[in-house]
């Protein structure tokens, strides 16, 4: 896989996003109603960026400020055929570092009971439970991550 910095208005982003919407749909019987604004998602503040394997957009996430030194991560996605691979842990990973070369020291995310896979990618990447924040502060089927990245991945 292949990854590419894309704008969140971008037709291959908003095709994701709609899948995504629909796994949301699916699996908690609504959409994230998160409000989001796209240039949250373009530097220097945030990116936005999309896994291909071959010409095929395969995941996507991006990241925005929260605060000072701290990124939140939002709208990780893998479509389901290609589920397994690794790709979602390569692109938490890249996501991981270009918000360290955009000047974050941490970052945080919000993720749900009905994602399993999500939760366990998050705990096994050195992620641990986080105060409530944002738009679903106070829905029960929500879990907050957090963690501290190590900014010496910059020098590499």
């Amino acid at each position: 896989m292949f990854i590419r910095a894309l704008r969140y208005s971008d037709p291959v982003v908003r095709a994701l996003e709609t899948e995504l919407q629909q796994e949301y749909v699916e699996r908690y019987g609504d959409h994230d109603e998160t409000p989001v604004e796209p240039d949250e998602f373009t530097p220097p503040h945030g990116q936005f960026l999309v896994g291909f394997v071959g010409n095929e957009p395969v995941a996507t996430g991006g990241f925005r400020r929260h605060d000072d030194g701290v990124a939140e991560i939002k709208r990780m996605y893998v479509a389901h055929e290609h589920r397994g691979g690794g790709h979602a842990r390569r692109l938490l990973a890249e996501l991981e570092a270009q918000a360290i070369r955009a000047g974050y020291r941490r970052v945080v995310l919000e993720t749900g009971v009905r994602q399993p896979e999500a939760m366990s990618l998050y705990s096994s990447s050195g992620y641990v439970p986080a105060e409530p924040f944002g738009h679903y502060v106070d829905a029960e089927l929500s879990r907050f991550f957090t963690k501290d990245l190590d900014v010496r991945l910059d020098d590499a």
